[in-house]
């Protein structure tokens, strides 16, 4: 299973089981907005929401945006993973912990 980045929509997605799972985000000028993340229960547990926000960053890595996550789940998942945003922006200006 992969993510797509379903730019129309301003998701990224990933299907399993037939659920599917989201990320929803929305572009201001250079920064990409993180807004929420879904992942329905039943599909709890096994690091779908963490692949979603890891999309999201390998995204900013090839486009250069600016990560500004208000979701606090990708707060929290870039939080606990300084490694995987070496060399990217994060802005975190304003957003509660």
């Amino acid at each position: 299973m992969t993510v797509t980045d379903n730019v129309e929509r301003h998701r990224f997605l990933y299907e399993v089981d037939g659920g599917t799972a989201q990320l929803v985000y929305r572009v201001e000028g250079d920064t990409l907005v993180l807004v929420h993340t879904e992942v329905p229960d039943e599909f709890g547990g096994r690091g779908i929401g963490g692949k979603l926000v890891a999309a999201a960053v390998e995204r900013a890595r090839r486009t250069g945006e600016t990560i500004r996550p208000e979701c606090p789940y990708a707060r929290a998942w870039l939080a606990k993973h300084p490694d995987e945003v070496e060399g990217i922006t994060v802005d975190l200006s304003g957003l509660a912990d």
